[in-house]
């Protein structure tokens, strides 16, 4: 194995360990949701996030990130950090899971249109055809678990405004990657996000005080996992691959996130939910294919006789 297959190898393993754990921020924040407002809780998360990758930064002696990853960390940390965390838990309380999974599934398609647009990031047709099973085993998830009934135009509008935040926050943020660290700039979009959500300090007070203990421990789970290590495995990933390549990874998560709720919370999976999953691992699959190169054409003969007397050149 070359040093560049491992290279990319060791950054598919990083981004699918974020994958797991982002999965498992569902099952967490499904837990202490109930207890916590939507900003309260993003906020909680970013401040827990913070300070343990504060904590390493200064360990670590690696200070602050260079003048030229600043745009891309305060960005990414506005949109991706912040709103695309208040948002989701917001709009989750105002449309059922199925079709806030839809309307999320959009994500990947925009980072794809977006890197391309923006960072000159070529969409291969693997990617393409790959997005587009990815998305319809998202659409077979949503229509499986939909609990209909429950969507509000507001709710929508919400995870619209998380989707296209969650794209915009990983387009900002590849820049800022060939400037400073996935930890410098985990750690900082973190305190980013923190101080646009300080708003949302009181209730976070008032949450906690109220909140019970299991509550609290998955808001802090939320911080040290799917937050402080998947955001940092995350950014040694996207150093490394394109943009657009490593978005289509994250349709692994509605898969995941069916095998988690199955493990973890006893919640069967309908015949249906499962396809959906299969498609989604499928089209991650169909994504990360490769066209073969073109074999050379044939030299002619003149460029045969030619070739001698140019070496000799």
């Amino acid at each position: 194995m070359n040093r560049t297959n491992a290279t990319e190898h060791w950054a598919l393993g990083a981004a699918g360990l974020t994958m797991l754990l982002w999965a498992s921020a569902f099952v967490a924040i499904r837990a202490a949701a109930p207890h916590f407002s939507p900003g309260a809780l993003a906020l909680g998360r970013m401040l827990t996030a913070s300070v343990v990758l504060g904590a390493i930064l200064l360990i670590r002696r690696e200070g602050w990130p260079a003048r030229a990853a600043w745009p891309g960390i305060i960005v990414s940390g506005v949109l991706w950090f912040g709103l695309y965390m208040v948002t989701l838990n917001w709009g989750e309380e105002n449309v059922d899971a199925g079709t806030a999974a839809l309307i999320m599934g959009v994500g990947p398609i925009l980072i794809a249109l977006l890197s391309s647009r923006l960072l000159h990031e070529k969409i291969t047709r693997f990617l393409l055809i790959g997005l587009a099973i990815s998305f319809a085993g998202t659409a077979v998830i949503g229509i499986s678990v939909s609990g209909g009934g429950r969507n509000s135009v507001l709710g929508l509008l919400l995870c619209l405004v998380a989707a296209a935040s969650f794209a915009g926050g990983v387009v900002a943020q590849k820049p800022a990657l060939r400037h400073a660290s996935a930890v410098q700039v985990t750690t900082f979009g973190c305190v980013v996000a923190s101080v646009a959500c300080l708003p949302f300090a009181p209730q976070l007070v008032s949450d906690v005080a109220a909140a019970p203990p299991p509550a609290i421990l998955n808001m802090l789970y939320l911080g040290l996992f799917p937050t402080a290590l998947a955001f940092t495995t995350w950014g040694y990933a996207l150093h490394r691959l394109s943009a657009g390549a490593l978005g289509a990874t994250t349709y692994v998560v509605p898969a995941l996130v069916v095998a988690l709720s199955w493990i973890v919370l006893r919640e069967v999976p309908a015949a249906l939910t499962i396809a959906g999953g299969v498609l989604c691992l499928a089209g991650v699959a169909v994504s990360r294919m490769r066209d073969r190169p073109r074999d050379p054409a044939p030299a002619t003969p003149a460029a045969r006789e030619s070739a001698p007397v140019a070496a000799a050149e």
